[in-house]
């Protein structure tokens, strides 16, 4: 396992946070126990765990599926619907959510192999990611990546409540290899799938899904 490179900054700032609230509780309880002490830093120790756990990235295999879609990031399935997708395909698709929580690995990878053919970011706002507006009008990127046979999926990252910033490789024809990584979304968050109504989906709602391995569909 290593730390991504886009957690270095966040790292190092809330080591710097820490640090100062910790002296500045020194300054003014400078003759505390030491037990008092240690009840004060645990939670800050805890702090910078969870930031350095956060930008984690698990070393993985990848399940390389030729007819399969693998899921882009960590979640759980909370949505599997047919809907209009009217960014790019401008028709009926099944839509896939992976909903992200603060305690996933929050790396996206490409769901197939393929060229990108479209990328594109949007600024927005930041409702809590697993809501159903939240896919078009929370701040995201949408990237699509084409088959060698034709078959085109979309991917979109989507910024939580919390989550700030997100993080895309993808550029228009790039090519796009299954599981390797394409970018990653800071703080709690979700990406959507975007499906030919053919796809024969492999997931149901409230399934845990694993970036890299899991099969969320079949496509031709």
């Amino acid at each position: 396992m290593k730390i991504h490179k886009e957690g270095y900054n966040s790292i190092l700032v809330a080591s710097i946070f820490v640090l100062l609230v910790f002296l500045v509780y020194k300054t003014i309880f400078p003759s505390q126990h030491k037990i008092i002490d240690l009840i004060f830093g645990i939670p800050l120790l805890a702090f910078i765990f969870f930031i350095i756990r956060f930008f984690r990235v698990p070393k993985r295999m990848i399940n390389k599926v030729p007819n399969g879609v693998i899921s882009p990031a960590d979640g759980t399935i909370i949505q599997i619907v047919e809907t209009f997708e009217d960014e790019y395909f401008k028709q009926d698709r099944i839509l896939v959510s992976i909903f992200m929580s603060a305690l996933n690995v929050h790396v996206n990878t490409f769901p197939i192999d393929g060229n990108v053919s479209y990328s594109q970011y949007h600024p927005g706002k930041h409702f809590i990611a697993s809501l159903p507006k939240a896919s078009k009008e929370n701040e995201h990127n949408s990237v699509v990546v084409k088959s060698a046979t034709g078959n085109e999926v979309l991917f979109r990252q989507i910024a939580g409540l919390v989550a700030r910033r997100i993080v895309s490789k993808a550029q228009v024809g790039q090519i796009a290899i299954q599981g390797e990584e394409m970018g990653i979304i800071k703080f709690g968050s979700r990406v959507d799938l975007f499906l030919s109504l053919n796809s024969k989906i492999n997931v149901k709602v409230g399934d845990k899904v694993t970036s890299k391995k899991s099969v969320i569909a079949y496509i031709d």
